[in-house]
């Protein structure tokens, strides 16, 4: 969060460029809460300038969020995506969430999945042992004591081990695998570093990421990227990327078993697990690669700005 006189600050320098005819767009990426007041300041802002603005929809829980809002807060949240030259969403889902709310601003939604960079690790061969890797925030949004039951009902299938890494609910997962006896198989390392993240990328086989809402996780793209078989939940624009079946395997939000079930199907079937994590591979390459993404993000940027200048 931008401290008040950092913002304060931000929004002069805004205004500067503004008045001196250096700005020609403003790109605001848009959360729930504090984000979207903060960023909504910055939308009237550069629309007072006359400068272009192109709206970034972020965060898992953006539906609940505006619809729970108060009349002065809905006000200014329609205003915002209505006064928009541009809306950037990360999936269809939320194309239709958007479009069905204000019908007049389809026509200027974008799709534009997240994107990442191609892994500077190879994979490794875990000789022998299938390593199964979580990525994210410790908790119940993301699915983690559902993904812990999981792990335990597989306790008998041999061959795998667990990797759940991330902040959040550290020491109460860490207690949940001690009590169900998992500690030698299942290690809770809480937070860990980018070149961290990459590491274990490559050093695992399944990823499982089993949330109850996103948006359009980047964990599952990075995933994809190394090559890995991705088991996720269809929430958000996740069906965009992972198609059951292909791509990976989608298990409903909240179910152990099922979700035990697919873990433990990739743990037994190793040509199922490079059939799809060959083919996430090549999905993150064709559409989820950074270098194409830049090249759309900047073409919508120059778009918006010709417009404005005509």
């Amino acid at each position: 969060m931008l401290a008040p006189a950092f913002f304060t600050a931000f929004l002069a320098r805004l205004a500067g460029l503004g008045i001196c005819g250096k700005l020609d767009l403003v790109h605001v990426n848009l959360a729930s809460k504090g984000s979207t007041v903060r960023k909504f300041m910055v939308a009237e802002l550069a629309r007072g300038l006359g400068v272009a603005t192109v709206i970034h929809l972020h965060g898992a829980s953006y539906r609940q969020y505006w619809s729970s809002a108060g009349p002065l807060l809905n006000r200014a949240i329609t205003r915002m995506f209505r006064k928009a030259d541009r809306i950037i969403v990360l999936g269809k889902v939320w194309r239709d969430f958007v479009a069905e709310r204000l019908p007049e601003t389809a026509g200027r939604i974008v799709v534009l999945p997240n994107a990442v960079p191609r892994p500077v690790l190879p994979h490794r061969d875990g000789g022998g042992t299938v390593q199964i890797l979580f990525l994210g925030r410790l908790g119940q949004r993301k699915g983690v004591p559902q993904l812990v039951e999981a792990l335990h009902r597989i306790r008998d299938v041999p061959g795998w081990h667990a990797v759940l890494a991330g902040d959040g609910e550290v020491e109460a997962t860490r207690a949940e695998v001690a009590r169900l006896d998992l500690a030698k198989r299942v290690s809770v390392t809480g937070w860990v570093e980018p070149e961290d993240v990459t590491r274990l990328l490559a050093a695992s086989d399944i990823f499982a990421l089993p949330s109850f809402s996103e948006n359009l996780p980047m964990s599952v793209i990075e995933a994809m990227a190394a090559g890995l078989a991705v088991v996720a939940t269809p929430v958000g624009a996740v069906e965009d990327i992972v198609t059951h079946g292909e791509t990976g395997l989608l298990v409903q939000p909240g179910n152990a078993g099922e979700l035990a079930d697919a873990l433990r199907q990739l743990i037994l079937d190793a040509p199922l697990r490079a059939r799809l994590g060959k083919a996430a591979k090549a999905t993150h390459r064709a559409r989820l690669d950074i270098a194409p993404y830049v090249e759309k993000l900047t073409a919508i940027w120059r778009e918006v700005a010709d417009e404005r200048r005509r």
